[in-house]
């Protein structure tokens, strides 16, 4: 794919990118994986690195790289560790709404400070009862002059305890256009997170709850207009979230067959390298078409985004080919492994649950081939990535 989608640019990206994981964050993961929290000092390191800003333009100090980059930034990453590609890709989902729905003095005060690192931004739409049913949530704001009063509970909130500005969607109405967007600083009152849940994987990045009780939010932290929180939530998990999440996985995926590769160099059969054995060669050979395939999916979804064309297939299409190729090859570099990769001396283990957390955020892989076969049917109504390939200007909240 060198010289069709990347350029001497992201190589230089994704080395300086990769450099740094290898020495900042790879001596991190035994602390990480041995206290089963978010590390708040790794994450203010990384976001000090100007990686969060990827897709900010550069009138409002970010990189103005583009998708694949942000793509590439991601994945190097989570190839050392997924806790902290999850925290980038979590961090730059939160701006996204940002991105694209807030109005000019919204922009000038917080895109410049994601872009420096000084911001961990978050995005909560999701409840306990409605789960990725958007439409369903029960979450409320209810206008009180030049305020609003928020109050419910978001669950899985990517960045939870790091989080600076939570995106909040919530109930004003009625329908789907009952919904409204809004940003709430983490230290205003009546805003708090619940008690840090340890989990299967992801050890060192926090996805956790918040609770709004009489939360007071002024009219001016409204993202766009009311009505509009459906469309804040819609086009973040259409257009970041699935390319974020198919980045994470993918740096997993890379790192699954870069262990699985030097363990079978290792290790001797009969006299010879693993790797001999005809069994594990076709293995490897799966690992490896796996991959490839998964990040060709990958790389031709985001650069038709960074291209603005049409492309909401090809990103569901991305994140189901890489979250399910993870896993599956999870669960293949296991088999090699054999017993050797039920023990935490080598990092398969880690590889396989930290696959496992890609699965559900923005769209199982259910809801991945419904959405397919509305493509295959031609039952599309329109698309997000068409939509948003322009930033919309919106007048200051009134």
């Amino acid at each position: 794919m060198d010289g069709y989608f990347t350029s001497r640019i992201h190589h230089q990206l994704r080395n300086r990118v990769r450099d740094f994981a290898e020495r900042e964050v790879r001596p991190l993961i035994p602390a990480m994986e041995t206290s089963r929290s978010v590390h708040r000092e790794l994450s203010r390191l990384i976001a000090r690195q100007g990686w969060l800003g990827a897709t900010i333009s550069r009138d409002h100090g970010g990189m103005g790289a583009g998708h694949l980059a942000k793509t590439i930034i991601i994945e190097e990453l989570a190839r050392v560790s997924g806790a902290m590609g999850a925290m980038v890709q979590a961090s730059q989902l939160g701006a996204a709404k940002i991105i694209h729905f807030g109005n000019d003095s919204q922009k000038k005060i917080w895109l410049p400070a994601i872009a420096a690192g000084d911001c961990l931004p978050t995005i909560a739409v999701t409840e306990p009862e409605s789960g990725g049913h958007v439409l369903g949530m029960a979450a409320t704001a209810v206008r009180d002059g030049d305020d609003y009063i928020l109050n419910g509970r978001k669950v899985y909130v990517g960045n939870s305890h790091v989080g600076d500005l939570h995106g909040v969607v919530v109930r004003t109405g009625p329908g789907s256009r009952g919904l409204t967007a809004f940003l709430v600083e983490s230290d205003r009152p009546g805003c708090s997170t619940g008690e840090q849940l340890p989990a299967l994987g992801l050890h060192g990045f926090s996805f956790g709850e918040l609770f709004f009780r009489d939360c007071r939010v002024p009219v001016r932290n409204r993202l766009g207009r009311e009505g509009d929180g459906l469309s804040v939530a819609y086009s973040s998990s259409v257009l970041y979230g699935r390319a974020n999440l198919t980045a994470v996985s993918l740096g997993i995926h890379q790192a699954i067959l870069d262990e699985t590769r030097e363990f079978c160099a290792q290790r001797h059969r009969y006299g010879k390298p693993l790797h001999d054995l005809p069994t594990i060669k076709l293995k490897l050979g799966k690992l490896q078409s796996r991959l490839m395939t998964a990040r060709l999916a990958a790389y031709h979804a985001v650069h038709l985004l960074d291209q603005g064309l049409p492309c909401d297939a090809e990103l569901m299409n991305a994140k189901l080919i890489n979250v399910e190729s993870a896993i599956d090859s999870a669960r293949s570099a296991m088999e090699i492994h054999a017993a050797s990769g039920l023990f935490t001396d080598r990092p398969i283990e880690r590889y396989l649950r930290d696959a496992l957390h890609m699965f559900a955020p923005a769209g199982t892989s259910d809801i991945q081939l419904i959405r397919l076969a509305e493509v295959a049917l031609g039952q599309v109504k329109g698309q997000w990535s068409q939509r948003l390939s322009e930033v919309v200007r919106l007048e200051p909240a009134v």
